[in-house]
């Protein structure tokens, strides 16, 4: 009787540490779920989103460009307005701040010398950016709350923007894609009055464009009716800014190359512009050459054409000639049938 209780037991012990080990395999990953739903949100809006194309990493011809969008400016004005959020209608920077609270995207620090750097490494909280700008907020059961009138969307009227142009020459086209964004506050110093800019943060477009689909901007201020999603916005390149920066081996801004003169600075990016606008136009070759090409084609065709036409008249000419001669040996021709007729 007592071996059989001692069996049993060792068995129950035996069957409770080959159970334990699957237990904790499972048990982690039903935490990592509960704890982390906004990784399952992404993943949702990556996939109701499926259009959002990746740049190839391989292209023979590329250029990272930065950008500087006035928010005043007319062409970006939908990206401010509303500043407050009016039902489900919001700016930009108050949904990618609402994004970023929740955990739904990433966003990287701004460092000081005015590069990106998209590493794990640079990933920076939301707390400790609430924290650097004093924007006041509350943590409730390890959650952060702001309020909408504490988010500071009125005081960010600027965006550093990151595209990149490039030849794709799998399919032999030409792209600008945007590649990231940061949101500059610019607040008001408290004794000469002047404003101050803080670049806040960087965020990856391709971690921000399945939610900007969710999102309108007005696309007309002449029609209220016209209206396209955000993310169709920078996709179709309709911002407009000037450009601060190119990626280069000194990594100095265009004012630093330019020795901060302002009219250098303006004949630069002018330059830079028509370089741009000169390869899009003559990446499938030199207009103006394949306009005389065509030209030449054009000639060459109507001459064929008019040697054909000459051609043809001269035959339609001859044709009543071989008529008449003909009708000359009509003779000939009677007796050859009066020759074959049947005999009686």
């Amino acid at each position: 009787m007592k071996k059989l209780l001692l069996l049993t037991m060792i068995m129950m012990m035996a069957g409770s540490a080959l159970g334990q080990p699957q237990r904790s395999r499972v048990q982690p990953a039903e935490q990592k779920q509960k704890q982390n739903p906004s990784s399952a949100m992404s993943m949702r809006a990556q996939l109701t989103f499926p259009t959002a194309v990746e740049m190839p990493e391989e292209v023979v011809w590329r250029r990272d460009i930065y950008r500087e969008l006035d928010l005043t400016e007319d062409a970006n004005a939908g990206l401010y307005f509303p500043v407050e959020p009016q039902g489900r209608q919001l700016n930009l920077f108050t949904y990618i701040f609402k994004l970023a609270q929740n955990g739904y995207v990433p966003v990287y620090e701004y460092p000081t010398d005015g590069s990106d750097n998209f590493s794990d490494e640079a990933k920076v909280e939301m707390k400790t950016i609430l924290d650097n700008y004093h924007i006041f907020y509350e943590e409730q059961n390890g959650k952060l709350k702001v309020d909408n009138s504490d988010i500071p969307s009125a005081e960010v009227k600027k965006y550093y923007l990151k595209e990149s142009a490039y030849y794709d020459q799998a399919n032999s086209s030409f792209h600008i894609k945007v590649l990231a964004l940061c949101p500059v506050m610019l607040r008001e110093d408290d004794f000469d009055g002047e404003s101050t800019q803080y670049p806040l943060f960087w965020v990856k477009y391709g971690d921000l464009e399945p939610f900007l689909n969710r999102q309108t901007v007005m696309a007309s201020s002449l029609n209220n009716a016209a209206t396209m999603s955000m993310a169709d916005y920078f996709t179709l390149n309709s911002y407009k800014g000037k450009i601060y920066k190119t990626n280069n081996a000194q990594g100095k801004t265009l004012l630093q190359l330019c020795n901060g003169d302002a009219d250098k600075l303006s004949a630069e990016q002018k330059r830079i512009e028509a370089e741009l606008a000169a390869f899009h136009k003559t990446i499938f070759g030199d207009p103006a050459k394949r306009d005389s090409i065509d030209n030449v084609m054009a000639v060459n065709a109507k001459s064929a054409k008019s040697a054909k036409t000459k051609s043809s008249s001269s035959r339609s000419s001859k044709a009543p000639k071989a008529k008449s001669s003909s009708s000359k040996s009509s003779g000939g021709s009677s007796a050859r049938v009066t020759v074959r007729r049947q005999r009686h």
